[in-house]
């Protein structure tokens, strides 16, 4: 090989290189591994290492089986691992099947259950329903991550720096704005004290959901002005779920039932599907 050659070679895998770094994906990888880490380590998960294991076995082994029923499309396990991560922080289970059980049918529900060429559920939210719903043993506890300031404040910077490389911030804050804003106003109402509403504010869990789930690129609503309008729907649900309802677990059966209205949104808004950006990596 010449000179013109090896810099010709250089040069593409620099750009190869460039390329993959700016994958939002690896960001969001970093972002959940080192909240698994902190959570594990600083909270004291009723986690164990095996389930661990088996989640990631079977959202590997069911993204590898699945690449048959789209022969054409790239080939990419980041986003496998992003719903492994997900369900280890979500989940809870007494045994050792409801994790890869969860995390089988949530990898496969984006080849099995689509619409325009778009998978309808965000794969780690459609695995805890289906564990929920089907899996005895199963359960989430929201309450696992506190209401530490410190901890609130890495969740918002590390959310943030994820939304904004996939350019999906606009839902994130419209969603924490709403659901704040009706839970204020719900204060209000009944003559609360405000340190209920602060205890929100610096919820883990709130903040997990709104910078590591509703924000999902490839589940939302493609335009702008539909994201607003299901960043509005989301709360409203999950108010009346968890305050009319008295039902646990709001969010994340609000955002199972708005995820209906996605194709609705897309179709009366259109505009043009996400795609990563990293060349034969679709998730």
């Amino acid at each position: 090989m010449g000179v013109a050659g090896s810099q010709r070679h250089f040069s593409n895998f620099g750009r190869s290189l460039a390329t993959a770094l700016g994958d939002p994906r690896l960001s969001q990888i970093f972002a959940l591994g080192s909240l698994l880490a902190l959570g594990a380590w600083f909270r004291d998960f009723s986690l164990r290492p095996a389930q661990i294991v088996l989640t990631f076995a079977a959202a590997l082994g069911t993204q590898r089986l699945t690449w048959r029923c789209y022969p054409p499309a790239a080939r990419s396990y980041r986003s496998a691992i992003i719903t492994a991560l997900s369900l280890t922080i979500l989940l809870r289970a007494s045994n050792l099947f409801v994790h890869p059980v969860a995390a089988a049918a949530a990898i496969s529900s984006k080849s099995l259950i689509r619409i325009r060429g778009k998978h309808l559920f965000n794969p780690a939210m459609l695995g805890i329903v289906v564990a929920l719903l089907l899996l005895p043993g199963s359960w989430v506890s929201p309450g696992q991550w506190g209401n530490d300031i410190a901890l609130a404040g890495w969740f918002v910077t590390m959310g943030a720096l994820v939304t904004r490389r996939a350019s999906r911030g606009d839902i994130s804050w419209s969603f924490l704005g709403f659901y704040l804003g009706a839970i204020a106003l719900r204060i209000a109402w009944l003559g609360q004290r405000w340190d209920v509403w602060t205890h929100q504010l610096s919820s883990g869990a709130l903040l997990l959901f709104a910078f590591f789930m509703i924000s999902d690129p490839m589940t939302a609503p493609n335009s702008r002005g539909a994201r607003i309008a299901h960043a509005a729907l989301v709360p409203a649900i999950a108010y009346t779920w968890q305050f009319s309802l008295y039902r646990t677990n709001g969010l994340i059966w609000a955002l199972f039932v708005a995820s209906l209205a996605v194709p609705l949104w897309d179709l009366a808004m259109p505009a043009a599907k996400f795609e990563w950006i990293t060349q034969g990596a679709i998730k």
